[in-house]
């Protein structure tokens, strides 16, 4: 089964050229260390939430953008395997030295899809989601997603995917549980939905 690690940053807005070239400088090690897709998507329609939102789960200030990407990989344990070996890459090493934001307030981590419908194909437009689910609730969560993709598909959309959190490293500024205030007995659940345009 597929592995999904999720990434959401605040980038400055005169940083945009230079977080795509540092995002595209980044596909081919990806890729040679197991990923299957990578994408990245730069803040467009981000509401302020009432009692959280993209925003605040990264601590943006008011020139910053909120990007919400994701790394597809074939299984968990080539996840793992590409971890390991990025922290011992000079590439990695290059790249993390070169981020056009502040890494340290990115949030990160592993997740395991558990509705996965739709192809993937050349990301036109992509609603993000992020959301906190009781961990007895797993089941029903899915079959609220399956039946949610069918009507999603109906209007359009090529692609809906949600990820059940596996991997999810508790952060020194940000973090995914922090994001959506999560509750010891809740697990961070990262979805979104693939369009062809806005």
């Amino acid at each position: 089964m597929s592995y999904i690690d999720g990434f959401i940053a605040a980038v400055p807005r005169t940083n945009k050229d230079a977080y795509h070239k540092h995002a595209a400088g980044s596909v081919a090690m990806f890729k040679e260390f197991g990923a299957t897709r990578q994408v990245e998507t730069w803040g467009d329609d981000v509401p302020d939430g009432k009692v959280t939102d993209f925003k605040s789960a990264v601590k943006a200030k008011p020139d910053e953008v909120v990007v919400f990407s994701w790394l597809e990989y074939p299984d968990k344990e080539t996840r793992d395997k590409a971890n390991e070996k990025y922290m011992s890459d000079p590439k990695m090493k290059e790249l993390g030295s070169s981020m056009p934001f502040d890494g340290k307030r990115m949030i990160f981590g592993g997740f395991h899809p558990i509705n996965d419908t739709g192809k993937a194909g050349p990301a036109g437009y992509i609603d993000g989601i992020l959301t906190a689910v009781p961990k007895a609730n797993k089941a029903a969560y899915r079959e609220m997603a399956d039946k949610h993709a069918a009507i999603l598909k109906e209007y359009g959309a090529t692609r809906t995917v949600d990820a059940w959190g596996d991997d999810l490293p508790d952060g020194k500024v940000t973090d995914y549980k922090g994001a959506v205030k999560a509750n010891p007995d809740e697990i961070v659940v990262f979805s979104w939905v693939e369009c062809p345009s806005k």
